[in-house]
């Protein structure tokens, strides 16, 4: 490899409407959840499902096609890179984001099942969230 670079690939299904948000100085983003799955076996051989969330951080154009076609339970594949932040609460705890902020998507539901009640998994409570 003549060149390592931060590069993430997911597919899995959003947890959520996807959040529009506009900065203070007039740039649009959106927020997504979305859930990726594994399946393996554990040591006494039954079959488990993992459920990973990870935060999508969208920015400019590409949010009109998020904010059109996609909802809770799109299935989506993303490719982005791994990015860090962290701020202060109100109560001066500071916290630590982890999020992919995404350079490309593709919706590989059908158009017609974004709006279907399709299952997702249960997304855990996040207190720490700024959004």
């Amino acid at each position: 490899m003549s060149r390592l670079r931060n590069k993430v690939q997911l597919i899995g299904h959003l947890g959520n409407d996807p959040v529009i948000k506009t900065t203070s100085t007039g740039v649009n983003y959106a927020i997504l959840r979305l859930a990726t799955n594994d399946l393996f076996k554990n040591k006494a051989g039954e079959w488990v499902e993992e459920v990973q969330w990870h935060t999508l951080v969208v920015w400019g154009k590409q949010n009109n096609t998020i904010e059109r076609k996609c909802s809770r339970g799109t299935k989506l594949m993303v490719e982005g890179k791994l990015t860090y932040r962290n701020y202060e609460n109100a109560d001066g705890t500071k916290r630590y984001i982890t999020e992919i902020k995404v350079d490309s998507f593709l919706i590989l539901s059908d158009q017609n099942c974004a709006n279907e009640d399709i299952p997702v998994p249960q997304e855990e409570d996040e207190e720490d969230l700024p959004f």
